[in-house]
């Protein structure tokens, strides 16, 4: 009837209907995003998905995961829930997502979040187009450390390191204990069906755990950038301190793959 107004609010009523309707859709592609504040004391990182690897490509879905990672970090939701009611520009996070459903015309959801705030520095690495994201917190006893190009370059690596290695935890103590029994437990069976006597099982077990460290934990994994292969990454740690002067420690990291 030549009222624009009307005519906005029909067609936002029209697209909003449309992402209904699509709410039941599987979303197993998208984006892993991050955030890094300047000083680089503050990051996030949150998995957005979408229907196809065509509309995690979308300029206007790459915009919203930016945003919406940029919004965690200032924010600091406790969870999900809280994400999705707190505002962006007026608009909550849970209607920016409808809206994007409407326009791109596929089922987008939040997945998953972090954020991390910390005294000493945050590191990020995105790999294969969004496939990967990794977050890193990384300390040292004094802040002219923290601030150098060496640790920031340590850092760096650090995040290759763990989007390639795929590290359960920061260390043996860190690690789940269920994991570890269930991985012993695999073990042993696996001895048995070889045939190793039962004696023999306490004396190899605990080889098989020393192993199972080395691969799952961030600390015993041999650092992937290191030519001869052989050097820990707590070796790495121990090295870059005594070159810097100061003390130089893994707080946390966390690791996003895509749809895993």
């Amino acid at each position: 009837d030549g009222d624009k107004d009307k005519a906005i609010d029909f067609l936002r009523e029209k697209g909003i209907a449309k992402a209904e309707k699509k709410a039941g859709r599987i979303a197993s592609e998208g984006v892993v995003a991050s955030y890094v504040s300047e000083d680089g004391k503050i990051a996030s990182v949150v998995e957005v998905n979408c229907e196809t690897d065509f509309a995690a490509g979308n300029e206007q879905f790459r915009s919203l995961e930016e945003k919406i990672a940029k919004h965690i970090a200032a924010t600091n939701p406790a969870d999900l829930d809280a994400l999705n009611a707190s505002e962006i520009d007026g608009k909550t996070v849970a209607a920016l997502v409808t809206e994007a459903t409407a326009t791109i015309g596929e089922k987008i959801s939040l997945r998953r979040f972090v954020r991390y705030e910390t005294e000493g520095r945050v590191a990020s690495y995105i790999h294969m187009g969004g496939k990967v994201g990794v977050l890193l917190s990384i300390k040292a006893g004094k802040e002219e450390t923290v601030k150098s190009d060496a640790f920031k370059a340590l850092a760096k690596d650090l995040t290759l390191h763990i989007a390639a290695a795929a590290p359960k935890s920061v260390s043996s103590d860190s690690l789940d204990p269920a994991f570890v029994a269930e991985e012993q437990e695999i073990a042993k069976q696996q001895l048995i069906q070889e045939g190793k006597p039962e004696h023999l099982l306490e004396k190899i077990l605990p080889g098989k755990l020393k192993a199972l460290y080395a691969q799952s934990c961030l600390l015993n994994q041999v650092f992937v950038k290191d030519p001869a292969g052989k050097m820990t990454v707590e070796a790495l740690l121990n090295q870059a301190g005594k070159e810097l002067g100061d003390d130089i420690s893994v707080a946390s990291f966390v690791r996003y793959q895509l749809g895993a």
